[in-house]
């Protein structure tokens, strides 16, 4: 792989009070966001795996119940790319902020109305047809989220530490997560009747609140320099997916890049809370090890981001990658020992670890290939590719080969290959942690400039 091409430094950002005031509401717009995206998204995750296939498919063998469950939420994952395409589209044509107002409010208000959804027992096939419905609309709510978000923060900050800025965005994951394991944790102490009864209803209605706070803190954020730059200086309009798709490879190696991270993610959260009940672990134990795994990543990713200001984003992601390959089978086989402390070792080991040290960077990175012209297309097309191929079908295929084969392995075998698939993909990647994000750089996507894919 020829050596990283020289690239001017992106201006500094300015050192008035009222930058690093604004930089760091960004920061936290951007945490919030997310972390209520992914609340909203988790949740439905994690109650789908308790009582989703009672309540929504009934009558069903209790295994092909809990696939028909994950497969509203692989229909969430479908729609995520569309997601991305049309608020990467309107992101990149006219803002980052308005969009991301309008994704928090369709996540939020979908779950709310989850939330509200009759039964199978109430209104029959309906009741499947609309939750499938809202969990598209969740998918496609987030599918914008992510990029808009991560962009919004990293066009705010200097070269220098970009990638410790995206880490607040990327901690949204792990938070909401926390928050959503821990709401979940609580309502799951019902007696079984009362949580399919009507506790299961509280996590998506209390999304409102959360809603509340990020709609008020996103608000008070302005625009992109960066963008706001760019459209001041646009002199004809644009298809930024056009743009995007002639020259795929950045995309592509995107997708790659994250599906080990998204793979660990859903195998490590969703589907290990079907897996683990089903042998025979109690629910709250379950919740428990997510919740320390949680709190675990809320550490490793900042200090991740971090790291990949000083040594690159591809070192990072690759130590992360091959200790999620290297871990995949004694990370199962803690679970399977049916042990408490176990369950937490393998989870913490396999999503708090290795996990986060692949997914910290890639916030900076994917902003880090694109141009400002087409960046919020080209990074949540990318993410959201990832994320459909590492998690929207995972949860399924392990559910339906564990379901064959009665142990372990297929889960291991998905969480090694996924890992593997971006430990050889990052090779191929250009080091961006010293990509300019201003001045020629933002004409990456209308310029055949080599060097922004070379590998």
């Amino acid at each position: 792989m020829p050596p990283s091409p020289a690239a001017s430094p992106s201006p500094a950002p300015s050192a008035h009070p009222e930058h690093t005031r604004q930089l760091r509401r960004v920061a936290l717009s951007g945490l919030l966001g997310t972390a209520v995206e992914f609340y909203d998204f988790l949740v439905y995750g994690t109650v789908a795996a308790l009582v989703f296939g009672e309540l929504f498919f009934p009558g069903a063998d209790p295994a092909v119940g809990t696939i028909a469950a994950f497969g509203t939420f692989a229909a969430g994952y479908l729609a995520r790319p569309i997601g991305g395409i049309l608020f990467g589209h309107f992101g990149d044509r006219l803002g980052r902020k308005s969009m991301l107002l309008l994704t928090m409010g369709l996540m939020g208000g979908a779950s709310f109305l989850i939330g509200l959804l009759p039964t199978y027992d109430t209104i029959g096939v309906w009741a499947p047809v609309l939750l499938i419905t809202l969990r598209v609309v969740q998918g496609i709510a987030i599918g914008g989220e992510w990029g808009g978000a991560t962009l919004m923060v990293v066009e705010h900050a200097g070269e220098r530490r970009r990638g410790l800025w995206s880490s607040f965005t990327q901690m949204g994951a792990p938070l909401g997560s926390l928050i959503s394991a821990a709401v979940v944790a609580l309502v799951s102490t019902l007696p079984k009747d009362q949580f399919a009864a009507w506790g299961w209803r509280v996590p998506f209605l209390l999304s409102v609140a959360l809603l509340g706070v990020g709609l008020f803190v996103r608000l008070k954020v302005v625009e992109s320099p960066l963008f706001a730059e760019v459209k001041k200086d646009r002199a004809e309009a644009r298809l930024p997916i056009l743009d995007v798709l002639r020259r795929p490879r950045p995309v592509l190696l995107a997708c790659c890049v994250g599906i080990g991270a998204f793979t660990a993610q859903s195998l490590l959260t969703s589907y290990l809370i079907a897996y683990a009940t089903g042998i025979g672990y109690p629910r709250p134990q379950v919740l428990t090890a997510l919740t320390v795994s949680a709190a675990v990543a809320l550490v490793v990713l900042p200090c991740a981001s971090a790291l990949s200001d000083r040594v690159g984003r591809r070192p990072v992601v690759l130590a992360g990658a091959l200790l999620s390959a290297a871990t995949a089978f004694p990370v199962l086989a803690l679970v399977d020992s049916k042990s408490s402390g176990a369950l937490i070792l393998a989870v913490v080991l396999g999503h708090g670890i290795a996990q986060s040290l692949m997914y910290g960077p890639l916030g900076a990175l994917f902003s880090e290939m694109f141009g400002t012209r087409v960046r919020y297309t080209g990074a949540s097309l990318g993410y959201q590719g990832a994320t459909l191929v590492g998690a929207g079908f995972s949860p399924m295929i392990a559910g339906s080969l564990v379901a064959g084969s009665g142990n372990s392995t297929p889960v291991a075998l998905l969480l090694c290959g996924g890992s593997l698939i971006t430990a050889l993909t990052v090779w191929f990647v250009r080091e961006t942690s010293r990509t300019s994000l201003s001045g020629a750089d933002t004409e990456v996507a209308d310029a055949p400039r080599t060097e922004e894919i070379t590998a």
